[in-house]
């Protein structure tokens, strides 16, 4: 007996899916409605009136009023991050808001917008992929200031040979800036970007998070090292930055306990001779010990770096792996800034090969130095850690064990899915099909037949960064191998 069903196939065709989204069609969510909110008090009653001001074809990030000119200054971004020109920064005028002056056209990321003590600048920061040239040219973080009037973009502290890794307004039209050189942030100021850029004597460690008041010389700012945990500081001037006097006490429970000691450590890598920088963090009372087990926590980024300063959380711990008894060596392998602008570009057309020689050279000047013992050692990271992770496990054999969180295994089909396709067009020199062999000679997928290393994967379930089919190849491809492998996937 044949089972029927009552519906006729052809009445399916005539259904409406409601649910079926045609991919790059009707994107409504690229565009911004941009409004004015009135408040009003009344018999202390406070009255709201929106006023419709423009709405403009693209996603704003951030928003800044001119006062003087009465006008907006905000800055553009792009959910699928595909072309870096979707990054600009625009003008309207409120006194007619039908006019929209486009400030920039360029390939950088602009963000961090703050107007000018005079009202008559607007400063940005850019992010470390682009060029104020429209040609690619991988940088470290920079400061720039665009002139309202003539629309003329300068670039403060232009000699600065790190990372600029934040900035505020003085009150008498200069700018203090936070710079990265090598593993330390210090405070700098710059009167304007044809004044020369003064440092100012600190303390050593990471200064960050720096406002300043319009009114007096105050300034406050986020501060730690490697001694001490993070905490905000406030000082009158600027001459008072060694009194190092925190006006919070959040992390006074870090002090009462016995924490890891770390050091800066650096060695030369094999191919170019280079000296490359690292931290090292001790165990609790092993300070300078020898023959200790090694995890080797690689950072993200890749342009972010290991800085001397204090964290304790889920993408940067290696004070909790040195608590638990290891040595952790966080390598600032090429790629990361602080080091200069060649030194963060080199890995362009060799994302994956030229950070691992960095790393693995660490690893043997240390065993070298009778620091790590040889015969305990792992390696892990998170993003672009995980990612060189499950590079140097194709390398090498020497690890006995790999953390692997969210990396990539195949850089072709990762361009295909993740959110930020741009990165990989412009580290790997183009689209998969025009540069196939840099994409497959950078991928771990191909190599992972010399796979010896028992691999923990972690994920996120909808990373769309890094997505999570991506750990799934992974595994699948060692637990084929027979390579001991256990993969965790996160909700969300």
């Amino acid at each position: 007996m044949n089972i029927w069903s009552t519906v006729e196939y052809n009445d399916l065709d005539k259904d409406e899916w409601y649910d079926v989204i045609q991919y790059r069609k009707n994107k409504v969510f690229e565009s911004t409605t941009i409004y004015r909110i009135d408040l009003t008090e009344n018999n202390h009653t406070l009255n709201v009136k929106r006023n419709f001001i423009n709405n403009v074809s693209f996603l704003i990030s951030e928003i800044l009023f001119v006062p003087l000119e009465e006008k907006l200054v905000y800055s553009t971004v792009s959910r699928d991050f595909e072309n870096l020109n979707a990054f600009e920064l625009y003008l309207i005028d409120l006194r007619n808001t039908s006019s929209l002056v486009r400030l920039t056209n360029n390939e950088i990321f602009e963000q961090d917008l703050q107007l000018s003590t005079d009202g008559k600048q607007v400063l940005f920061m850019s992010w470390p992929l682009g060029s104020t040239r429209k040609k690619f040219n991988n940088t470290q973080n920079r400061l720039y200031s665009v002139n309202l009037a003539n629309g003329q973009i300068e670039r403060l502290a232009e000699n600065f040979f790190g990372s600029i890794m934040g900035y505020t307004m003085k009150n008498d039209d200069g700018v203090y800036i936070l710079g990265q050189l090598g593993t330390e942030v210090h405070v700098y100021t710059q009167q304007s970007s044809t004044k020369n850029l003064i440092h100012h004597n600190g303390w050593n460690g990471t200064y960050r998070s720096i406002v300043s008041s319009r009114n007096t010389n105050s300034i406050a700012y986020v501060y730690s090292s490697f001694e001490k945990p993070m905490e905000v500081y406030f000082i009158n001037n600027i001459a008072q930055l060694q009194s190092l006097l925190a006006i919070t006490n959040f992390n006074r429970l870090f002090t009462e306990r016995d924490l890891p000691q770390a050091k800066a450590y650096s060695w030369k890598n094999e191919d170019y001779n280079q000296m490359i920088e690292g931290l090292l963090h001790y165990p609790p009372g092993q300070f300078q010990s020898k023959n200790l087990p090694l995890f080797v926590l690689i950072h993200g980024g890749p342009a972010d770096a290991s800085l001397n300063q204090f964290l304790a959380n889920a993408f940067y711990w290696a004070i909790m792996a040195a608590s638990e008894g290891w040595l952790v060596l966080e390598p600032n392998y090429r790629g990361s800034p602080g080091y200069g602008d060649q030194f963060i570009a080199e890995i362009r057309y060799r994302p994956l090969s030229v950070p691992g020689k960095d790393i693995l050279s660490g690893v043997d000047q240390l065993i070298k130095d009778g620091i790590a013992d040889p015969h305990r050692l792992s390696v892990g990271g998170y993003s672009y850690g995980g990612l060189l992770t499950n590079w140097l496990i194709t390398q090498t054999k020497r690890f006995n064990a790999a953390l692997s969180g969210a990396g990539i295994t195949d850089h072709a089909s990762a361009w295909g899915t993740m959110d930020t396709p741009a990165f990989h067009k412009y580290f790997f020199g183009g689209f998969p099909w025009e540069v196939p062999y840099i994409y497959q000679n950078e991928s771990p997928i191909y190599q992972l037949t010399k796979v010896r290393t028992p691999t923990h994967i972690i994920t996120a379930e909808d990373d769309m960064r890094i997505p999570a089919s991506q750990s799934y190849m992974l595994e699948r491809a060692l637990y084929y191998r027979e390579i001991p492998v256990k993969l965790i996937t996160f909700p969300d």
